[in-house]
């Protein structure tokens, strides 16, 4: 397929990646529950890196002399079959796969551009060798150009809220709405979490007023739910607002959401969330899929 076919596949599409592993499957298999919500094609990428090829690549594919055309083969049977057999499992859904040429994360950021949403296992191996909490999914996160989904075997929860970590930044704003629509598609719960960090002690002392502090910040929540408030009426949204350690909290919040969803960077109380801070120690320590959020 050439580039510009592969975009317009990819267009509006969730886009899933691929390789045969437990934590891919359990990656697909919310990509295809989100799907069924929303109504959006899936498509599964396996990414075909020939300088990993000497290592796992697939159930029952077996590398010979690289380059290996017959193990590439494989592969393509490989995705055509889980697509197949994702598309007969889920009726009324549109799933394809395709088999791509590159580094994982380069080849993942690039097909992001057009895609509604890129969802990920936090781990693989194969055509995703690197594909560790800490790598490709990690890199992919920091670039991929639209909401990035990473899932790990054992996190597929069906009850609890929609988290959401905010700050007033542009990015925590954008995971706002992108948190209201899940919660009303799933018809569970928002929570909004607001961590703001207090001032040092040298000026607790000159008066400082915590309660009116924790009073402004919820104000500031309030007014940001304003519109999303309109919009979702029947959504039930609850607001905490809290000093205290931004990634130790929404990790804490995590155990009982089926969700998690930030921006790719903040500031103020979240000013530390970019990738390699918060964002990260959501990718790593997360007990539930974590949606991180960026501009287009």
């Amino acid at each position: 397929m050439n580039p510009e076919a592969a975009v317009a596949a990819d267009r509006d599409a969730i886009l899933v990646g691929y390789d045969g592993s437990p934590d891919a499957m359990v990656a697909l298999n919310w990509a295809l529950d989100e799907a069924g919500r929303s109504g959006r094609p899936v498509r599964l990428a396996y990414v075909f890196e020939w300088l990993t090829v000497a290592g796992w690549v697939g159930p029952g594919v077996a590398p010979g002399i690289w380059p290996d055309e017959n193990a590439r083969r494989q592969i393509e049977d490989l995705v055509r079959k889980a697509a197949a057999k994702a598309a007969a499992e889920r009726p009324g859904l549109t799933v394809q796969g395709e088999v791509f040429d590159g580094p994982p994360a380069l080849v993942l950021q690039e097909r992001s551009a057009e895609a509604e949403m890129l969802v990920l296992g936090s781990r693989g191996r194969g055509g995703f060798g690197g594909l560790l909490a800490g790598s490709t999914s990690v890199s992919v996160t920091a670039h991929a150009h639209c909401p990035v989904v990473v899932v790990r075997e054992g996190q597929l929860a069906t009850s609890g809220p929609v988290v959401v970590g905010v700050d007033g930044s542009e990015p925590s704003l954008l995971a706002l709405g992108f948190a209201v629509e899940r919660a009303a598609q799933r018809d569970v719960p928002l929570r909004v979490l607001r961590v703001w960090g207090p001032p040092g002690d040298r000026w607790v002392a000159s008066g400082f007023d915590r309660e009116q502090a924790t009073d402004t910040e919820r104000a500031a929540v309030e007014e940001e739910l304003t519109q999303w408030r309109k919009t979702f009426p029947d959504v039930p949204v609850e607001v905490r607002v809290t000093p205290g350690n931004p990634a130790e909290l929404l990790v804490d919040a995590s155990r009982e959401a089926q969700l998690v969803v930030v921006g790719s960077r903040g500031r103020g109380g979240l000013r530390g969330m970019l990738l390699g801070s918060v964002s990260q120690q959501l990718i790593h320590h997360s007990h539930c899929p974590l949606a991180v959020v960026r501009e287009r």
